[in-house]
């Protein structure tokens, strides 16, 4: 599996780092994932699962898999619900705290762990060693907070289980489960994508690898197997630089930005909040 990020500067010392969107890679993800607790059961207790996913880190990704998939489909019941009722104003309150979630967070939550290869797109006036050292940072940086995001988060599930009694809906309990499954899935994401931009094993001077010929760049689509091959391969870009280039040193226009996603599939509200992130 082969996914392509976009790194580029988009105010002061702000990078942007996000990933392309590839909606056939999410469609088929969550076709494998059951939608019902008797497939659940029955993909878990199967004989082909137990031979091909034997161990027990298996279980738990299908069984988070599948809880998300439950929040997303709650998610969009009260997103299609009537003005002025409660499910209304619980979506409006979710949307406020969502809008505060960092884009790190966004992008490592993408990076799934069947991932082989990154494409690291960035200016062409840039040198790759040092797009490198920055992925490298946020990464290991991603692991470490969101590993303990994650545990504080958990902590306070039996917490906010307490209101479970109440007669309206438990909101602080829903959040702090969403909270809890968002910093454990950046946290292996995180860490997927610090092994993927460390390995050197696969080729000594991969520092120098770059996408050059036509042929590469033909065969560069999102979710193709790419296993054997290095695990990250530079593509730097002139139309990028270009773009950049163009807007003063304050930072990216809005519609620099809206190019820039336009062009390499981003999304367009996730690259934004870089301008103010830290």
């Amino acid at each position: 599996m082969k996914a392509r990020l976009v790194v580029f500067p988009i105010k002061g010392r702000n990078w942007c780092f996000s990933r392309s969107i590839d909606s056939a890679t999410v469609a088929s993800q969550s076709s494998n994932t059951p939608s019902t607790f008797k497939d659940l059961w029955k993909t878990i207790f199967s004989s082909p699962y137990k031979r091909n996913n034997a161990s027990e880190d298996s279980k738990v990704e299908l069984l988070v898999d599948f809880s998300a998939n439950k929040m997303n489909r709650a998610w969009t019941n009260l997103e299609k619900a009537p003005q002025g009722t409660l499910k209304n104003k619980i979506h409006w309150m979710g949307l406020k705290l969502l809008s505060r979630v960092k884009p790190t967070e966004i992008l490592f939550k993408s990076i799934p762990k069947e991932l082989k290869c990154v494409e690291i797109t960035y200016p062409s006036s840039l040198n790759p060693r040092l797009i490198r050292r920055r992925l490298r940072h946020i990464a290991f940086r991603g692991s470490v907070l969101h590993t303990q995001y994650f545990y504080g988060s958990a902590i306070l599930l039996p917490l906010t289980s307490v209101f479970m009694f109440l007669p309206l809906p438990n909101v602080p309990f829903f959040w702090i489960l969403f909270r809890t499954y968002s910093h454990w899935r950046a946290a292996k994401g995180s860490e997927k994508l610090l092994r993927l931009v460390t390995d050197d094993s696969t080729c000594p001077n991969q520092h120098l690898v770059t996408k050059t010929r036509e042929s590469t760049a033909s065969n560069s689509n999102e979710g193709s197997d790419d296993s054997a091959g290095p695990p990250w391969v530079f593509d730097p870009s002139k139309e990028l630089d270009e773009i950049i280039h163009r807007d003063d040193a304050n930072g990216l226009s809005k519609f620099s930005i809206k190019k820039i996603c336009e062009k390499f599939n981003l999304n367009t509200m996730d690259v934004i909040k870089y301008q103010d992130s830290m």
